[in-house]
């Protein structure tokens, strides 16, 4: 068990209780037509899953974090049609119950307390930021409900408790391989200038791993310019980059704000390569910053182009749907709701799921998936005894743009 976090955990759990219980989300949006239900109030009752059973989908669905949220649910509802076609958790059907966290981390505790006290769930995923899991998932723990992340990448995700995971390899091993990338395409990269946004958990954790990556490679490391995920005007900052004379800039922040960064050193003059953190890594950017998006270099945790049946599968069923290839975050999504099914499957046929009380279900399913192996849209994945997630596949993609800016994609570099 995670014991190490347990420090970690009572901190979170005492800053939750600090934050205010209202505002920030569209609490209770549910996007299932109904909301099961399949508990009484007694916690001891045993889970009536002849209906469905319900797994808690927690992301964002409003707010500028939206443009990555929307792109999970996509994901996360593909699997839940997916999975029940080839029978759900042995012949029960899963029902997934989605909840809005917005954008902030009030509308992430919401999310989380609606999901468990409310329409008592067996487990959650979510939620789109880790800024939002540092407040939110202590909640689940407290209440010994699992949490998969899917998008959860912020150093020390999973020692936030016993019950957290994540299926989102941790930006520490994915951001690297984008400025390795970088200086493949240009061997002569010398200064580099880093942005972050600072009012960001992940964003803030994501640029010490950049400014690492940077200095180990012998790099100079010219400026360190902040900003806010809200801002909209760059103008100073980008000039003050700009005039160091920057090889290579690197930028943490999310679609929005990142995308009206990159938009803005080109309009500036800046010509150099640009590396995009993983809140960039969405074609909702694209309308963004158009044709100046051209050339972005992005890390990557998931590739269309993997092998394998079920990446197929997925991948098909989403360009189908959405005239796209699918990204990263619809990928996580789908491995994330996959591995809650693999491992309700597992446990069923040790003992019924629909035999056990509600509590005594949430701890076995977090065991049992903590010890199972998984081949996803990602490639095969598990977890370490703390939930870390086992991935060896890792990718670099640099965006393509038509020249009038109408039409983009992430091509995937060799």
């Amino acid at each position: 068990m995670k014991k190490s976090a347990a420090l970690t955990t009572t901190f979170f759990a005492t800053l939750t209780m600090l934050l205010t219980a209202c505002g920030g989300a569209n609490n209770g949006t549910n996007v299932s037509n109904t909301s099961p239900n399949p508990t009484t109030n007694n916690a001891t009752a045993t889970t009536n899953t002849s209906s469905a059973i319900p797994i808690g989908i927690a992301f964002a669905q409003t707010s500028n974090v939206a443009l990555l949220g929307q792109e999970q649910v996509a994901g996360a509802k593909i699997a839940e049609k997916y999975f029940n076609d080839k029978g759900g958790i042995n012949g029960t059907p899963i029902k997934l119950v989605f909840q809005d966290t917005s954008g902030d981390e009030n509308g992430a505790i919401n999310a989380f307390q609606s999901l468990i006290n409310k329409d008592k769930v067996v487990g959650i995923v979510g939620p789109t930021l880790s800024q939002q899991a540092f407040s939110a998932d202590p909640v689940a723990d407290r209440a010994k409900v699992p949490v998969l992340g899917a998008s959860n990448t912020a150093n020390k995700i999973p020692e936030i408790g016993d019950y957290v995971a994540r299926v989102s390899a941790p930006v520490s091993i994915v951001a690297p391989n984008s400025v390795k990338a970088a200086l493949k395409q240009n061997p002569n990269i010398k200064k580099v200038a880093v942005f972050f946004a600072q009012n960001d958990a992940f964003s803030k954790s994501e640029t010490e791993i950049f400014q690492k990556t940077v200095k180990d490679q012998g790099l100079e490391l010219v400026t360190v310019q902040k900003f806010q995920t809200s801002d909209t005007d760059f103008q100073s900052q980008a000039t003050n980059a700009i005039n160091l004379k920057p090889d290579l800039v690197i930028i943490s922040g999310l679609a929005a704000d990142g995308g009206n960064l990159v938009r803005q050193l080109r309009e500036l003059g800046y010509k150099g390569l640009i590396v995009g953190g993983n809140g960039m890594n969405t074609s909702n950017i694209l309308p963004v910053c158009k044709a100046l998006c051209d050339g972005v270099l992005i890390a990557q945790a998931y590739s269309p182009e993997h092998p394998g049946e079920i990446n197929s599968t997925f991948r098909k069923v989403y360009t189908d749907q959405y005239k796209k290839e699918p990204p990263q975050f619809s990928a996580q999504a789908f491995a994330a709701v996959q591995v809650y099914v693999e491992a309700l499957q597992a446990l069923d046929k040790k003992s019924k799921v629909n035999k056990l009380a509600l509590p005594q279900l949430r701890n076995e399913l977090n065991k049992q998936l903590l010890a199972g192996k998984y081949n996803t849209p990602l490639g095969e994945i598990g977890f370490t005894p703390v939930g870390e997630v086992v991935q060896k596949d890792f990718y670099v993609a640099q965006i393509k743009m038509d020249k009038d800016g109408s039409q983009g994609k992430f091509a995937f570099l060799k």
